[in-house]
């Protein structure tokens, strides 16, 4: 069953009714989260200007209750009202608050998820790729990945994979530190992982010689070939 941390922690007092990091343990912020704490930290403050309401209402979310609960839900998929009764909101809250913590994720993500190109960058790769298993001419690793969802009203057939589970196949690749550097999460998961690589921005990328003499490491359906310039 997943961790649902409850309302009343032992004998601490949730602030507001909320569950707020700062009643947390280390260790309770894990568990709710899977991210250590000085992580959800820096993801609170990264968000601040995005979650900030306008009002000093008193039923306005703290910045970090909904952070809480967005990656709770991230990490468990627990139901929101079971969420909700966790982190001390009601369920439509909980909802609005997912997809609020979600946009403005989305909304950052360049800053951090990038390709480098740029000659030095693909050099660093290339020597830290070798540096792990002896790998000549890897910039990254490739593979995709079944993220399961609620049935879609519409098109639900495409988004069944093979297994008959309803999920989105999405491709990730990595750094040498398993940092991501590049990710598609558009595709139903009755996509096959090869077309997803053949269709993506990356693929261009390497066919067009935008990355030069470097390989993608994956499994065999997915096939990443650099372009050769004499």
């Amino acid at each position: 069953m997943s961790y649902l941390l409850p309302l009343v922690i032992r004998n601490q007092k949730i602030s507001n009714d909320y569950v707020r990091l700062q009643d947390l343990t280390d260790e309770q912020v894990f568990e709710m989260t899977r991210f250590p704490r000085r992580a959800v930290e820096g993801i609170c403050t990264l968000l601040h200007a995005d979650l900030s309401h306008p009002t000093t209402r008193s039923n306005a979310l703290p910045v970090d209750t909904q952070v809480l609960a967005a990656l709770q839900f991230y990490a468990t998929g627990s139901f929101q009202w079971m969420l909700g009764r966790s982190c001390g909101v009601s369920q439509s809250s909980v909802s609005l608050t997912i997809d609020s913590v979600t946009q403005a994720l989305v909304r950052h993500a360049p800053a951090f998820i990038s390709f480098a190109i740029d000659r030095p960058a693909i050099r660093r790769q290339k020597l830290a790729f070798h540096a792990v298993a002896g790998f000549p001419n890897v910039v990254g690793a490739i593979d995709c990945t079944h993220v399961a969802i609620k049935s879609p009203s519409v098109n639900e057939e495409a988004y069944v994979n093979r297994k008959g589970v309803h999920t989105i196949n999405v491709q990730a690749v990595c750094d040498s530190d398993m940092k991501v550097t590049n990710l598609v999460a558009k595709w139903p998961g009755s996509t096959h992982d090869a077309f997803i690589w053949r269709s993506s921005g990356l693929c261009s990328m390497f066919e067009s010689g935008d990355v030069q003499d470097s390989w993608l490491i994956g499994e065999g359906q997915i096939t990443c070939r650099h372009r050769r310039h004499h």
